[in-house]
């Protein structure tokens, strides 16, 4: 149970563990009822900080994805890196459709529980800082169905959070279908100039395991700081891998996995999301 603003609202059990309350008990304002439609313009209550651009606006886009010049009804998500001209959160982007099936809904908070929450949230995902919200924006997509295979149901959320001079985003699923549709998860920005996209998450026959993947050791929780391109500059990062055998590496697409995986806890500490990893050599020692 959670107070909000003296209302009392209960989420679902399967989702209390990591998602902030959403839905109409949580006074969420929900987007109509339309194919591949978006949200008015969303008037922010503080500046959000994404990689260097601020932003006093944003779109939550029916389709799964959230813009900030202008509405999106693209269905279709196109490839991170793109190396396009906007800045793009993409919790599930794919072809989704409320109309029959599911709820598209957002809230944004400057006060109250949520912002504790979202305080001990960044600060255990990022125990090198010391965060305190200011800000957090909700959007929920609530088993929401595929187009046109309206049985289906999906349910993420993101939410984005800033205070002093610092945003992160929090990526969390729950029952994730599969599907045979495209679908990207992730952000990309102007010019790619920063870009994450989640393994798996471009393959629809695999993205039901988002809900148990994970960046900061929650399971169906990413989280990832936003603010500036230059958030890795005075960091000096120590990684250990440990692999339990040699078989994990050498056996075929187990590279490219382990790789992701290191890029993954790298980007979680800061660096650049456009660093690319390459193994230059394989040797086994005793």
């Amino acid at each position: 149970m959670i107070v909000i603003n003296n209302a009392i609202v209960t989420p679902n059990a399967a989702l209390s563990g990591i998602f902030y309350p959403f839905g109409s008990a949580a006074g969420d304002i929900r987007n109509a009822a339309v194919d591949d439609g978006s949200s008015s313009v969303i008037q922010l209550s503080s500046p959000f900080l994404f990689f260097g651009r601020t932003y006093q606006q944003i779109y939550v886009n029916n389709n799964g994805h959230l813009t900030f010049s202008q509405a999106s009804s693209q269905y279709v998500p196109y490839s991170f890196p793109a190396k396009r001209s906007q800045d793009i959160i993409a919790g599930l982007w794919t072809d989704l459709d409320n109309r029959v099936r599911g709820v598209v809904s957002y809230h944004q908070y400057t006060s109250g529980s949520v912002l504790t929450r979202a305080t001990q949230d960044i600060n255990n995902h990022f125990s090198n800082l010391t965060f305190n919200a200011s800000w957090v924006f909700v959007a929920t997509w609530d088993k929401v169905a595929y187009s046109p295979i309206t049985n289906t149901n999906t349910t993420f959320q993101v939410v984005l959070i800033s205070g002093s001079n610092f945003s992160f985003i929090l990526m969390n699923y729950a029952d994730i279908a599969e599907t045979g549709l495209p679908v990207e998860a992730g952000y990309d920005t102007v010019n790619s100039t920063d870009y994450f996209m989640i393994n798996g998450s471009n393959n629809g026959s695999l993205i039901s395991n988002l809900k148990n993947s994970s960046n900061v050791n929650v399971p169906g929780r990413w989280a990832f700081r936003v603010d500036s391109r230059n958030v890795y500059k005075n960091n000096v990062i120590g990684l250990r891998v440990r692999l339990s055998s040699f078989l994990d590496l050498t056996q075929n697409g187990n590279v490219a996995i382990v790789l992701q995986q290191i890029k993954q806890e790298l980007v979680k500490n800061g660096l650049p999301s456009s660093i690319e990893l390459k193994l230059r050599k394989v040797q086994k020692i005793n």
